[in-house]
């Protein structure tokens, strides 16, 4: 496999050309038995960019004990980022390992769901980071040392306070008496939005109203449809009577209701999960949808559906960062922020994970990204230039039982001008933290 894999990484790098800088790599990821589900997912979020650039600070100014998953992740995106060639292929061997020490799901050779493992990774990690900062915290307090044993910083806790205090600041940016949202981690930064799941009872017509949050967004599918159809359909509203009725507090009695979801807030990067395994009682087992869904490059999300911009308070597009004072008169606030709501939300399609296969328990999954406006196709070792056209043939198919089984599973969309979250720790933003932390010791 070494001398056809250099062969073939060599052709990607000439096919490549200076169409892409020297600093960007593309490597393929070795498949460890049926871990296919794992690469697709992990190329997807490799170029997600903002995701990468945290993923890399994080690896390169966090101190550890011991390895954990996100630890695992950063080190691989950072191996990536830091090889001399431009193409090739990598075991991710570290992280897989702690893939499945950490989940059983995952500890066999099976068939894998790649959404299940996006849903999982994602937590994971803010966990992770909770736990960071509850640590950064403890090393602050009084007489308290770090891993190496060395008084801790006074800054750790400094720094966890300006980031409690900067995603306060993005919640105060939220109109319309949304509650009050605290991104804890530069994982919320990037992918966290909130749904807000509205019931209005047809009696008292009082509206009570519940606000979640979401990492990534599962949308059901129809024959012949578009993502954006989807995500009108996610928020129609539903009639709630007969055997379904509403228990209303207010009227303190079964009412008959409407109800309806509604993306109250979108994230900067919209990870959505198309729900292409359906159960079917008839048949006692899940069944493959491979209906034709279109998704565009460019996704126009309806002011209408979404009120709020990405994350961190601002809204997408409109240049006012989180927690800005109004500068205009109340009317005219007003005015302006009624328009802004009926403008749409931009975003653009930079991965998709593809699922291969007639079902959901056997299959493959491969991942498309775009990279300084070129298509690569991810095919675990595999990764080769493909034509933009090409995508369209993983829409998926209006005929049942067709041959092409290949469909996009999940898309990955990035808001245009979305604002950088001050919880996102950049490169610059790292140095300077750095630059206030305790010095290491010096080696003896």
């Amino acid at each position: 496999m070494g001398s056809s894999s250099s062969k073939s990484a060599n052709r990607l790098d000439k096919a490549l050309g200076t169409s892409v800088p020297d600093d960007e790599h593309f490597f393929g990821l070795e498949n460890f038995g049926n871990t296919c589900y794992c690469n697709s997912v992990l190329q997807a979020l490799y170029y997600c960019h903002p995701f990468r650039d945290a993923c890399i600070a994080f690896a390169q100014s966090t101190e550890r004990g011991s390895d954990n998953l996100l630890h695992c992740l950063c080190d691989l995106f950072l191996t990536i980022y830091s090889q001399k060639r431009r193409c090739g292929i990598l075991g991710p061997r570290k992280f897989v390992l702690k893939l499945r020490e950490e989940n059983e799901l995952f500890r066999s050779n099976m068939h894998q769901d790649a959404h299940e493992f996006l849903n999982f990774l994602l937590n994971e990690a803010t966990e992770i980071l909770d736990g960071t900062k509850e640590r950064e915290r403890e090393q602050a307090r009084p007489g308290a040392v770090d891993l190496a044993g060395r008084p801790a910083a006074a800054a750790a806790l400094a720094a966890a306070d300006a980031r409690d205090a900067d995603a306060d600041a993005g919640a105060r940016g939220h109109a319309h008496g949304a509650r009050r949202q605290r991104q804890k981690t530069w994982v919320h930064a990037i992918f966290e939005g909130t749904l807000t799941n509205e019931t209005k009872c047809l009696t008292c017509e009082t509206v009570t109203t519940r606000d979640e949050d979401f990492l990534d967004l599962s949308l059901d599918i129809e024959q012949n449809s578009s993502v954006s159809a989807c995500l009108r359909s996610f928020s129609t509203v539903e009639a709630l009577r007969d055997g379904d009725k509403y228990y209303c507090d207010t009227c303190c009695s079964l009412q008959e209701a409407q109800k309806r979801m509604r993306i109250r807030r979108l994230p900067s990067v919209l990870a959505l999960h198309l729900k292409r395994f359906k159960y079917i009682e008839q048949l006692g087992r899940y069944k493959k949808l491979s209906y034709r869904v279109v998704f565009p490059h460019e996704l126009r999300v309806p002011g209408r559906l979404a009120h709020h911009g990405a994350a961190g308070g601002g809204r997408v597009g409109s240049g006012e960062p989180a927690g800005a004072a109004p500068s205009l008169p109340h009317s005219e606030e007003a005015a302006a922020e009624s328009d802004d709501e009926d403008a749409d939300v931009v975003y653009d399609l930079f991965a998709v994970v593809i699922h291969v296969g007639q079902g959901p328990n056997h299959g493959h999954y491969v991942s498309i990204v775009k990279a300084h406006n070129r298509w690569l196709l991810f095919d675990d070792e595999t990764v080769e230039l493909i034509d933009e056209q090409s995508i369209a043939a993983c829409y998926g198919t209006t005929q049942d039982g067709a041959q092409n089984t290949d469909v996009g599973y999940l898309l990955f969309y990035q808001a245009r001008g979305a604002p950088l979250s001050p919880l996102m720790p950049t490169p610059e933003r790292q140095r300077s933290a750095n630059s206030h932390a305790t010095p290491k010791p010096s080696p003896a």
